[in-house]
């Protein structure tokens, strides 16, 4: 191994460690390592931008980028709107002011959400209407709280759009919108019915409010929370449109970039005074993090390291297929605990690329899609994008969405201890992870 490689995996390494202990901006982080390795050679500049066939190196997957743009701008403009808050509102009518029936609706409201928008978002809108309504009611708002980040974990995995894990493993696997809904989203809406069971039975005759208390949820005016009703119309239409492009969009040969984008600019052309306020809002720190890592994990590529760790795994697994799909997936989970769902992601892609070009010398690199959709090798790509998922319920660090129900809790003074969310997300994680399990056996292996 020569000295740029050397000083790669250490450039790497510490790079890695900074941005799990969270004391500096994971940005900064993630840009100034893919800087110097630039710098010392560790990836040629061109080929960190626009990646390199021959090698087979992808660099950076502006797919994923322009797929994040597209949906954070769509998202951007349609939250001016109110929709959010008149469906947080309606929800809590529709329980009659019952708290646990509350927790229940939110819950399943938060994973639709967050299995088609941002689940950033679905929580920002989600998590302060909740902690007012449960206000109202005198009651501790912090088991819904906890549903909220577990339901938009849990829906987030369904969908190609639904996590950013999804969208880079979709983009880099060439896997379709249909084929999420196919393999992810069964498995997301059995874990998520049961998880909604399990807290709203451990919480039924907990809560105790009075009729007069549940009359003044009932008086909430959820029409009052729109606020530009044109563009809410404007805005349903450019969702469904985009929607309907994500599901044919293999059939019309269209990437999901170009769909994304196209709603986008549709939304931008029938709302033109919101053009800087939508782009000012787009989540700018997420777009570079996403870069300066697919830079850094170029560079690693070009190491060699990922096709020794491939190997490594072979040998473990000794080539059972169905014994590297869980031992990948499982892994997944415990790694996305700790490094955040979006930096594992970025980092464990080449390595099943790598995994793909080790099981199947015969297949030329250039031909991805052959190559990465063998019998043996599909498995792998959603071990991947489930244990990223689900593995993002863990802890507050391992998905943004976690982080942000924690803040907004703390910072309208109802946070909870850790200790609390951890009692429910390990064996909820845990439980996912074991269905997800016996669904990848069941729908690839048996």
């Amino acid at each position: 191994m020569d000295t740029h490689s050397i000083v790669t995996i250490v450039i790497f390494v510490v790079v890695s460690f900074l941005i799990a202990l969270e004391r500096l901006p994971r940005t900064i982080l993630a840009l100034a390592g893919a800087m110097l390795i630039i710098i010392i050679g560790g990836i040629d500049q061109h080929d960190a931008l626009h990646g390199n066939p021959v090698s087979g190196l992808s660099g950076v997957d502006w797919n994923t980028i322009l797929l994040l743009i597209g949906m954070m701008v769509i998202v951007n403009i349609s939250r001016k709107t109110g929709m959010f808050e008149w469906l947080a509102i309606r929800t809590a009518k529709l329980a009659s002011g019952d708290p646990v029936k509350i927790l229940a609706l939110v819950a399943i409201m938060t994973a639709v959400l967050s299995a088609f928008l941002d689940n950033v978002t679905t929580v920002l809108m989600f998590a302060p209407l909740t902690i007012l309504i449960y206000e109202r009611l005198r009651c501790d708002p912090a088991p819904a709280l906890i549903a909220i980040i577990l339901a938009s974990n849990i829906g987030g995995a369904a969908t190609l759009i639904g996590d950013p894990p999804n969208i880079v493993v979709g983009s880099m696997a060439r896997l379709n919108f249909m084929d999420f809904i196919f393999v992810n989203t069964p498995v997301a809406i059995f874990c998520l019915l049961i998880t909604v069971a399990v807290i709203t039975l451990r919480y039924r005759g907990v809560f105790v409010v009075s009729d007069d208390l549940r009359n003044e949820i009932m008086q909430f005016d959820e029409d009052g929370a729109i606020a530009n009703r044109p563009l809410l119309n404007r805005c349903l239409i450019v969702i469904f449109v985009t929607l309907t492009g994500f599901v044919i969009h293999g059939a019309v040969n269209l990437e999901p970039a170009t769909i994304a984008m196209g709603g986008a600019v549709l939304l931008l052309l029938l709302h033109t005074e919101g053009l800087e306020e939508a782009f000012e809002q787009v989540e700018w720190s997420t777009i570079f993090f996403f870069i300066g890592l697919f830079i850094m994990v170029g560079g690693l590529a070009e190491t060699g390291v990922f096709e020794r760790l491939s190997q490594g795994l072979l040998d473990v697994s000794q080539g059972n297929s169905l014994l590297m799909t869980i031992l990948l997936l499982w892994a997944s989970a415990v790694l996305t605990a700790f490094l955040n769902n979006v930096a594992f992601i970025v980092m464990a892609v080449p390595l099943v690329q790598s995994l793909a070009a080790t099981m199947h010398p015969e297949i030329s690199s250039a031909d991805f899609f052959a190559l990465y959709h063998t019998p043996d090798v599909l498995p792998l790509w959603w071990a991947l994008s489930l244990g990223a998922c689900f593995g993002g319920i863990a802890t507050y660090v391992a998905s943004a969405a976690n982080l942000i129900v924690a803040g907004i809790a703390e910072s309208s003074n109802h946070g909870f201890p850790y200790s609390r969310y951890l009692k429910w997300s390990i064996p909820t994680t845990v439980f996912c992870l074991i269905v997800c399990s016996l669904w990848l056996w069941l729908r690839f292996f048996r």
